[in-house]
């Protein structure tokens, strides 16, 4: 029977949850890391035993931990990422110029055909790539220097690269996304990039249709079909049929389309799900309910979900990075939230149960179907 290994990433270290096919049971270990910011945890889709994890403190600075056997044992891998010598500015808040910095690593994309090659998502937003499992990191320079860098400007939460996905059907085509610059696309590995923003509207910059500055959240696709993409915007839920080269409103009957996640069906791919929350300074679900929302057509039509979940008082919030899918029969969706809940759903979402409680806030959840 196939297991599963859901892997999170906290405030004060990783943990590692495991489960057989049946998904009632869970094995829990941790914290990996314990008192560290463990942002990002994932798996090789070349190797189930190859992991890699982004660890961070404000003492130490930036880490990367790597396992090759499952998350038993981890060693500390390459931390030298320096961005590739050219200086730059992009724009601050108010306008200013500000100097392109080295912060956190927020999101890791391992390759879909080699366990040693891996991407890395930073802050300043930049892009990394690593050949050799690790140990040594090289920024893929096209992006930050394209013509629209020097007019970014960071979210919330900082000038973030929080979303890498990789084309398994084309290897040298890659899409990035940057809260506050917009989604990109590179068809030749990273060496050129375009900005992939058109149809998107954001009312809280100067120009609401700009070709860049528009607060992307999340963007997902499903792997039969690389040329659609799915986009939780900081308001708005989109879909691209074009492979980003075009984008049209799909948040339909939803409370509100402010969120943070969004994710497929690992074999419906016009089944979505998305978690509402209430607005861009109200981080919480709407009426204090907890609900997935769920779209079998693709967007536009949503039902809630909410058996299992908490449906008074509850305030958590669920992070960009926090929701996963695996890719047993029936498809299991898994997320945590910032409360230090990790929720499972085995049947697609109709049903949800805690597999564990009152971890530190979660900042991802990733999933591997393991033979």
């Amino acid at each position: 029977m196939s297991k599963v290994r859901v892997l999170v990433g906290t405030r004060k270290g990783a943990f590692i949850l495991t489960s057989d096919g049946k998904r009632e049971q869970w094995e829990v270990s941790g914290p990996h890391f314990g008192g560290w910011e463990i942002y990002h945890v994932k798996g090789s889709p070349a190797d189930p035993n190859r992991l890699y994890a982004s660890q961070s403190s404000g003492w130490f600075g930036q880490l990367i931990q790597r396992s090759n056997d499952g998350g038993k044992t981890w060693e500390p891998v390459g931390n030298k990422f320096a961005y590739d010598g050219t200086p730059g500015t992009h724009k601050w808040y108010d306008d200013t110029p500000h100097p392109w910095e080295f912060k956190r690593v927020w999101h890791l994309e391992p390759s879909h055909t080699d366990p040693d090659a891996v991407y890395a998502g930073v802050e300043d937003a930049a892009l990394f790539l690593s050949s050799d499992g690790g140990q040594t990191w090289a920024e893929i320079p096209g992006l930050r220097r394209h013509e629209t860098g020097p007019g970014w400007h960071p979210g919330a939460g900082g000038m973030c690269l929080h979303t890498v996905l990789l084309d398994p059907n084309d290897p040298a085509r890659i899409y990035i996304a940057i809260s506050a610059a917009g989604a990109f696309r590179s068809d030749d590995g990273g060496t050129t990039w375009r900005p992939i923003n058109r149809g998107l509207r954001s009312q809280y910059i100067p120009d609401p249709d700009a070709e860049v500055g528009h607060c992307v959240h999340r963007i997902a696709m499903h792997r039969s079909r690389p040329n659609v993409l799915f986009m939780q915007k900081h308001w708005d839920v989109m879909r691209s049929d074009d492979a980003g080269d075009s984008w049209r409103e799909v948040s339909g009957n939803l409370p509100t389309d402010f969120g943070f996640v969004i994710d497929v069906h690992a074999h419906e791919p016009e089944t979505l799900y998305v978690v509402p929350i209430k607005s861009d300074s109200e981080h919480f679900p709407p009426d204090g309910k907890l609900r997935v929302y769920r779209s079998r057509t693709g967007g536009n039509e949503w039902e809630p979900l909410s058996q299992g979940l908490p449906q008074s008082d509850c305030y958590v919030n669920v992070l960009r990075d926090a929701m996963a899918v695996d890719s047993l029969d029936s498809c299991g969706i898994y997320f945590g939230t910032t409360g230090g809940q990790v929720y499972a759903s085995a049947d697609a979402g109709d049903t949800w149960a805690p597999i564990v409680r009152d971890l530190p806030a979660v900042l991802s959840v990733e999933v591997q179907t393991l033979p």
